[in-house]
């Protein structure tokens, strides 16, 4: 296995133990996330949503001519229903203010929780009636905040007095239910609901009113409208936090948009029946005429019955007399058309449809140019002339009225052509009636203008009737295909979606904490890290000791005392090589409290306690630490044999009661000049002998990235210990032995990581320690 593919494994278990570590804080973040979840959860409002889908319908006598295909394009060029202009029509502010008053949706009714409100609408704890017109309820922005104290009383406030945090004293007055109460947006009543939920004594209620273009503004909004290409089929959506509430709103949006559909329909009805009626009005005053223009004939002339001798023309003449009545009567109803289409005076653009001019262009015409006159006006109920889309329905309006004026002109050119024939003829039939007495022929002319006169007045009243019957009988435009349902699961929010947000956010943000700090920490705290940094040989690390006592025993099965062993073992084996009988260790570090004094010392018994001879120096003389360890008094110490002559070595040493084969050179009286004082010849002299005396040489020197002193007297030593305090030391400080060891100027160095994590696993306190407590479910093993 290459040494990248293991660099690759100790970096993904190192962060797999990082975080592996900081279990309990991740777990703690979990449960707080969950918790904060689950509040959520319980004291949120949900949302459920309502849906409805309908379809226009198609109008099946619909056919576009050849002349409005022109004109159509765009928008206008589908056979179905333009759909996109229904859905504006659906969602217009107009319609939804219909639903918004007739619901009464501008007033809400609140029942106070432990926690939160909750909203009731199908049936209320209380109902509110007001004595002011609508148009001023519809004007109030108000809350009114009752507590109910009796099932006769209540208690009414104009701010919340069941919040904890209320400030100022809020003025509560006491009604009964039913009494007229006076405010200042007019008087009302409240009466209550007995048996409903909040109408309890002791309930605190809120009646929330708001103005009621403001609560359509929201619905305009929150009323969803959406269809597919090339379908009429619509569906609308709302969601809302009381599921009835929603299915009525949408159920209220249908009834009222057909009804708008119903009462377009029905003003062309309207309109073509007062036509009907005005026409046949005129045509009864002719006919009264012609009647009695005939009767004063007949009593002038005696003439009682007609003559027998004209008997063989009549059935030709009564042929060609129908033929002028029918071409009679196509022609005054395409006059009577023309004048209505050209009359300045009519209040709508609507015009009278199927008045039976016998010709399908002009019933099509007709048709197409309401459609247009309903679309547009429909559209102006939230637009203006300006609108594009009303300009260019406009102009088709006055192109279809210039078609129907030619058309109707065509056909009365036509109809004034064929009734001249037929003029002609009856005077030529009439010609042949010689023997006919000329009073009688001008009683039959009479007669004719009569009949004529009278079949109009018969059609025109048939068709009045078949008006009367049509008005009122006009379907809806939308085909309700699903009344508004709701799904029993809430739409928002979202338990899973919210469990799910508290899983990821417990786990990202202790991650992302301890990924932040570890990013950010520039502290040494492994092995590798010391190894990374400094490519002098890594002899050991010391744990960190669970105990208080800072120095290793003789029989001890600590970690701390197996790592000394360990170290012990490994500089043995480093210095093999060297040939001299003493061997001489020196430890130093960066800075101070790394614990070079704790290593010197723990390092020094541990060799003698493998009973050689050791002698414990202590050079660091400007901050001596191992006489507190050692527990050792001494008057003088290093610094007292270099400066005094007249002292010899056994005067400065220090026996050790309880250790026979350890020494002690202390550091003696703190010196003014240390760095001056270790440059004396006497160091020099006391290396050389005490060489000759022990077995291992042990000193304690001063930290290297501080002063100068252990590089004074490095040359004495066999090997260096480099000591680098886990948790403690920044990384950036260790260029310094980096650069100590890539210089040579301490010989033989090795670096060793104090005060390390000890982990679980294979490692320190390895085999049985009979001082060892067993564990509970130990005990019941043989």
């Amino acid at each position: 296995m290459s040494n990248n593919t293991l660099t690759n494994e100790n970096s993904i278990r190192d962060i797999v133990e990082l975080y592996a570590s900081k279990w309990k804080l991740i777990l703690v973040c979990l449960i707080i996330a969950f918790a904060l979840a689950f509040l959520k959860v319980r004291y949120s409002t949900f949302l459920y949503q309502a849906n409805a889908t309908i379809k226009l319908k198609e109008d099946e006598n619909s056919r576009s001519l050849a002349e409005i295909s022109s004109l159509q394009n765009g928008i206008f060029s589908s056979d179905l229903p333009n759909v996109t202009d229904e859905i504006e029509v659906i969602k217009s502010r107009a319609i939804i203010t219909d639903v918004v008053r007739d619901l009464k949706l501008n007033i809400k009714y609140f029942v106070n929780g432990k926690v939160k409100q909750v909203e009731t609408y199908s049936n209320p704890p209380v109902n509110i009636s007001f004595f002011v017109n609508d148009s001023i309820v519809e004007d109030i922005k108000k809350s009114l905040f009752i507590k109910i104290i009796s099932p006769q009383q209540y208690e009414l406030s104009k701010v919340n007095t069941n919040k904890l945090l209320e400030f100022g004293n809020p003025e509560t007055t006491t009604h009964s239910f039913g009494e007229r109460v006076s405010e200042s947006f007019g008087d009302f009543i409240l009466t209550p609901n007995i048996g409903t939920y909040g109408s309890e004594v002791g309930s605190n209620l809120e009646i929330r009113i708001k103005p009621l273009q403001d609560v359509v503004g929201s619905y305009l909004t929150q009323i969803k409208i959406s269809t597919t290409d090339k379908s009429n089929v619509i569906k609308l959506s709302l969601q809302e936090s009381i599921k009835e509430k929603a299915r009525m709103i949408l159920d209220k949006v249908i009834e009222k948009y057909n009804a708008d559909v119903i009462k377009d329909k029905e003003k062309i009805v309207q309109t073509t029946s007062d036509f009907i009626t005005n026409r046949l009005n005129v045509v009864s005053n002719e006919l009264e005429q012609v009647d009695f223009t005939a009767e004063k004939l007949q009593k002038d002339n005696r003439l009682t019955a007609l003559s027998a001798q004209s008997n063989i023309f009549l059935e030709s003449e009564r042929q060609t007399d129908a033929k002028i009545n029918q071409v009679s009567n196509q022609l005054q109803l395409a006059e009577f058309m023309s004048e209505r289409l050209n009359d300045p005076k009519v209040e709508t653009d609507l015009l009278p449809a199927d008045i039976g001019i016998a010709d399908g262009d002009v019933a099509q015409i007709t048709k197409s140019h309401n459609d247009l006159v309903l679309q547009r006006d429909r559209i102006l109920k939230n637009s203006s002339e300006k609108n594009p889309t009303v300009i260019k329905l406009n102009d088709q309006i006055n192109a279809l009225k210039n078609n129907l004026n030619q058309s109707l002109s065509n056909i009365k050119s036509a109809n004034e052509i064929t009734l001249r024939n037929l003029n002609r003829e009856d005077s030529r039939i009439r010609g042949q009636i010689y023997s006919a007495p000329g009073k009688e022929r001008q009683f039959r002319d009479i007669k004719r203008q009569q009949d004529i006169k009278e079949s109009l007045y018969l059609y025109l009243l048939e068709k009045r009737e078949e008006t009367a019957i049509t008005l009122g009988m006009s379907t809806a435009n939308a085909k309700v295909i699903d009344y508004a349902y709701t799904n029993n699961e809430p739409v928002a929010p979202k338990k899973n979606v919210i469990y799910l947000a508290a899983l990821l956010i417990g786990l990202i943000v202790p991650v992302s904490y301890v990924y932040a700090k570890d990013l950010m920490d520039t502290k040494v705290h492994t092995k590798d890290d010391v190894r990374r940094l400094i490519k002098a040989p890594f002899i050991g690390d010391i744990p960190k000791a669970n105990t208080k006592s800072k120095v290793v025993n003789k029989v001890d099965y600590s970690p701390k005392a197996e790592a000394f062993r360990i170290i012990r073992t490994n500089i043995n084996f480093m210095l093999q090589s060297n040939e001299n009988a003493c061997k001489t260790i020196f430890v130093t570090s960066t800075t101070a409290q790394e614990g070079k004094s704790h290593t010197t010392t723990n390092l020094a018994s541990s060799f003698s306690f493998s009973e050689q001879k050791v002698l414990l120096i202590e050079t660091d003389i400007r901050v001596p630490r191992v006489n507190d360890y050692l527990q050792i008094k001494a008057d003088k110490g290093l610094t007292d044999f270099i400066s005094d002559k007249s002292l010899s070595i056994e005067d400065v040493t220090v026996k050790m009661e309880d250790n026979p084969f350890l020494d002690v050179i202390p550091s003696g009286t703190i010196p003014p000049n240390p760095a001056e004082l270790l440059m004396s010849d006497r160091v020099n002299f006391l290396f050389d002998n005490v060489k000759k005396k022990y077995d291992y040489i042990v000193v304690d020197t001063a930290a290297v990235g501080l002063v100068t002193d252990t590089l004074l007297i490095s040359s004495h030593a066999d090997i260096f210990v480099y000591v680098v305090s886990a948790n403690n030391i920044d990384k950036r400080q260790l260029h310094i032995a980096q650069t100590m060891y890539e210089e040579k100027r301490l010989p033989n160095m090795t670096t060793l990581l104090n005060g390390s994590v000890k982990r679980k696993g294979y490692g320190y306190g390895y085999g049985n320690n009979p001082q060892r407590k067993k564990k509970w479910y130990q005990l019941f093993k043989k």
